[in-house]
């Protein structure tokens, strides 16, 4: 018989790691130990150089053959930020909340998961575990590195539920099937540095930018569809660093964030962003980077599967949505249909992270009968 797991004691130990990413300060060895004492195969190894690594990424698994079910999650954590009541890496339970970072984003879902796997001595098929220390971070040698990991040896996944905390007002009110994508983009006019009382010894580089950012504040996306809110371009910065009243500056830079949903292709909009900015700054240059596709899992068996198992544990049956921020499902979706449900959220990311203890429980609970119907599929 396995080692059974509190998951309140292990979120605490896990908080108790100041997994600032993508340091990991011994989180992956805290979940590696829980999860070896359940009867887990451990896999660990490190990826990247400074400052994005190196990162430490951990794969787990028991059983054999399929069906293959998988829980993937993170151990790294945004910084604290001052402000905090108490330490916000020494867990401090404070009536029936858990505090400290990491608490809901997301140390508990995982230790939630290590509680509910341990439960399922002699399993059919196969279970498994894909943590990264990378989800907050640039996402470069995190849950990408350890997909080629898994695909040389042939341990892909049939289903994975990623462990963010999708919960809205209580737990289990909101499940995510999908996410939309995001992009990234650098704009830089160049202009002739001049005095402001000789503008035709200078070009000024601002005008055209304007009338850039203008046309592209202006650009109709889409309406959105049956899954997807619809797509929005948001200007994040301009920026021509002039500290001077009677200087034209030389260069002018902008900033911009496309979050998109399955009506497009990261690629043809940075296409047509630099169409737009040619046609007003010719002159500018832009730069990409895709953060990640949208992708969504259609509603069928495995979220029904999913919808199930929160009802029995809450009563409550889960929207299905596709709203917030990106998560590494963006790249786990390539593997297998992929399915997000985890813990409330209100104060991910913010100072004084909390988790309702009971939230805590009934999470192993659900994620015990989610994994037990996977796994008997």
């Amino acid at each position: 018989m396995v080692n059974a797991i509190d998951p309140l004691d292990l979120t605490r130990r896990l908080i108790a790691c100041p997994s600032v990413t993508p340091a990991d300060a011994g989180a992956m060895a805290v979940i590696a130990a829980a999860l070896e004492s359940t009867g887990f195969t451990v896999h660990r190894f490190a990826v990247g150089e400074v400052p994005d690594g190196p990162v430490e990424n951990l794969f787990a698994i028991r059983g054999e053959g399929g069906p293959h079910f998988a829980f993937a999650g993170h151990s790294d954590v945004v910084p604290a930020g001052d402000g905090w009541s108490s330490d916000p890496f020494v867990p401090k339970v404070r009536g029936e909340l858990l505090y400290g970072r990491g608490a809901v984003d997301m140390k508990g879902a995982i230790a939630a998961f290590i509680a509910a796997a341990a439960r399922l001595d002699g399993h059919p098929g196969t279970i498994s575990l894909i943590i990264t220390g990378d989800e907050e971070g640039p996402a470069t040698f995190g849950t990408v590195a350890l997909i080629d990991w898994m695909k040389a040896r042939g341990l892909c996944p049939d289903l994975c539920l990623v462990g963010e905390p999708t919960s809205a007002h209580r737990l289990g009110d909101m499940v995510k099937i999908g996410r939309r994508g995001s992009v990234n983009m650098w704009i830089e006019n160049a202009g002739t540095q001049g005095h402001v009382a000789y503008p035709h010894l200078a070009a000024n580089p601002i005008p055209a930018l304007v009338r850039a950012l203008d046309a592209l504040a202006a650009l109709h996306l889409d309406d959105g569809n049956q899954w997807f809110q619809p797509s929005n371009l948001e200007i994040t910065t301009v920026d021509v660093g002039n500290a001077a009243t009677n200087l034209i500056p030389a260069v002018a830079r902008a900033r911009l964030n496309i979050r998109f949903n399955d009506e497009h292709r990261g690629a043809d909009l940075v296409e047509l962003v630099r169409r737009t900015v040619t046609k007003h700054a010719p002159a500018a240059t832009v730069r990409a980077v895709i953060s990640g596709e949208s992708f969504v899992t259609p509603p069928g068996d495995f979220s029904t599967l999913i919808s199930a198992a929160i009802h029995k544990v809450t009563g409550l049956t889960p929207e299905l949505s596709t709203t917030g921020g990106t998560s590494d499902a963006r790249f786990l979706s390539r593997l297998c249909p992929v399915v997000e449900f985890g813990l409330c959220n209100a104060t991910m990311h913010k100072l004084d992270e909390a988790v309702a203890i009971p939230d805590l429980y009934a999470l192993a609970d659900i994620y015990e009968e989610i994994a037990r119907a996977a796994l008997a599929r």
